[in-house]
């Protein structure tokens, strides 16, 4: 029977749907074939764990303290992180340009870095993550970037099988789930059978044909449909979505999403055309499914569009079914205003179909908008949470300041001002007609 049946997600809802989720005691081993694929999903299970709450350990063995943080982002600024670090005296070989890192006051820090002075001895590897595990509470998430760091540093594969396969059983009767990461082609293909044999799941990522594919090579009492075979998968940031929820028959239309996108944003097929580099004809057949983009075409739409490529692919239940949205707003394009005179943020996500559609907008001191923000056929209400503006409604100009109501009917303005010394900041929504 499996220990504790505890479903957990791996921040991907698509893998979760395609692997049947993770389990309490899982040790996942990903085979990155490029070298860089396994990174968008070990940092979407770095936020699913920070989202839950749960301590999370990052023992880092090719990447620099600095390097890493730059890499987890936003997700660094997290308490609940422990990064181990057996890179500076490990490759890094103690060099100063490495240990400088170190004279930053930590006390500032809302992480916590662990520098292993013999990250070249398993044994103290071993020790120095185990007892921190001992400090957190819960079920505590590892990622282990990367064996190959490991075999690197601990001079051959038999070092690596030996400390994997003590650790792995360990980790699995402490109740955690533990990330492994590994290049491929850097290991023999009898160290990969041995680990896969001890591993609860292994996923192997690759690049065929100009395409991303992760294909799931073992689930231990799961019965995933697509066990050994290929899904091709884009990804933009930490957004991953499966071509293969976008055939016929699945709920996802590329071309329909398109459209929706394009019209929800009073783009016509043309503008999108000249913006895309294409002809009209091009979107439109895009549109009804005639032809499909190719991936750098996919990736061109969704930057005119101003939404994650991602945003192709989700099912409308995805977001539909959402109640809470915590990514920040999306940056969008005000009408045929320069960048410069203001800015806009789209509140939700761009596929979310509702009534309304909320933005925040933004005006510099002393800047005057030829325009209004939206080419809009409904009505719209903005709420003014800061600063003051003036706006030209049928040749009256009517100021406002912070906590008035603005109600558009029919008419639009022709013109905005920012008549106040600091920035005007806007609640603006969008009306269905």
């Amino acid at each position: 029977m499996f220990k504790n049946k505890i479903r957990v997600s791996s921040g991907v809802r698509q893998l979760d749907r395609q692997l049947g989720a993770l389990f309490i005691g899982d040790n996942v081993v990903w085979y990155d074939d490029a070298g860089s694929l396994a990174a968008t999903f070990s940092l979407n299970f770095v936020h699913e764990s920070q989202r839950q709450g749960k301590p999370l350990i990052y023992i880092s063995f090719d990447r620099s303290p600095r390097t890493l943080l730059e890499d987890l982002g936003p997700l660094a600024e997290n308490q609940h992180l422990t990064i181990l670090d057996c890179f500076t005296h490990g490759k890094g070989d103690g060099s100063e340009v490495f240990s400088k890192f170190y004279e930053k006051d930590g006390a500032r820090w809302p992480y916590r870095i662990v520098r292993i002075n013999e990250p070249g001895d398993p044994k103290v590897v071993s020790d120095a993550f185990y007892s921190l595990h001992g400090s957190m509470t819960g079920d505590v998430r590892f990622v282990f970037d990367s064996l190959t760091g490991m075999q690197d540093l601990w001079g051959g594969e038999e070092a690596i099988l030996k400390f994997y396969s003590h650790a792995c059983p360990r980790l699995y009767e402490l109740d955690t789930i533990a990330y492994w990461i590994m290049e491929k082609r850097a290991h023999s293909e009898r160290l990969r059978a041995n680990i896969n044999h001890i591993a609860q799941v292994a996923i192997d990522l690759s690049v065929k044909r100009g395409k991303s594919a992760l294909t799931i090579l073992k689930a231990d009492k799961r019965k995933p449909d697509a066990l050994n075979r290929p899904l091709i998968y884009w990804n933009d940031g930490l957004a991953v979505a499966f071509e293969t929820e976008t055939g016929k028959g699945g709920n996802i239309d590329l071309g329909g999403r398109v459209k929706q996108i394009r019209k929800r944003q009073a783009m016509a097929q043309k503008e999108l055309a000249a913006l895309v580099g294409v002809t009209p004809s091009t979107i439109s057949q895009i549109e009804s499914g005639t032809i499909y983009p190719s991936l750098p075409g996919v990736y061109k739409i969704a930057q005119v569009l101003n939404v994650p490529v991602a945003a192709f692919f989700q099912e409308r239940s995805d977001a539909v079914d959402q109640v809470v949205f915590s990514d920040g707003g999306t940056r969008v394009a005000l009408s045929d205003l320069p960048k410069r005179d203001a800015v806009g943020y789209r509140l939700s996500p761009a596929e979310f179909d509702a009534d309304a559609e909320p933005y925040l907008i933004e005006i510099p001191p002393g800047k005057k908008l030829s325009a209004h923000f939206f080419v809009h056929k409904g009505q719209e209400m903005g709420y003014l949470l800061e600063g003051q503006v003036e706006l030209n409604v049928g040749n009256r100009m009517i100021p406002a300041k912070p906590g008035d109501v603005i109600y558009l009917s029919s008419e639009t303005p022709s013109q905005w001002k920012n008549t106040g010394k600091g920035k005007a900041r806007l609640l603006w929504v969008k009306i269905k007609k």
